[in-house]
């Protein structure tokens, strides 16, 4: 399973997302530090989920690090956070 995949699927598990997109941005970050041969170190994280309602936006980032400790721990250097509750904008 990749990494990406791996990600989905815990974000998925732990917020049922109303939407999620994970983006592999690797490749964007050829030479700078964290990057390896064949990606999979920098990732962008949208998601809308109603476990985000009346959290802060540390709150949210919290949770969503929480959700992927191993993931942060292993493989992956850099991740952007994007994260919403339904209705929400921006």
């Amino acid at each position: 399973m990749s990494t990406r995949d791996a990600i989905t699927d815990k974000l998925r598990e732990a917020f049922r997302p109303d939407s999620l997109e994970v983006a592999d941005e690797s490749h964007l970050h050829e030479g700078h530090a964290g990057h390896r041969a064949g990606g999979e170190t920098h990732f962008r994280v949208y998601i809308v989920s109603p476990a985000f309602k009346g959290k802060s936006r540390i709150e949210r980032h919290r949770m969503i690090n929480a959700a992927l400790s191993a993931e942060l721990a292993g493989s992956v250097h850099a991740l952007a956070i994007h994260a919403q509750a339904p209705g929400e904008t921006g």
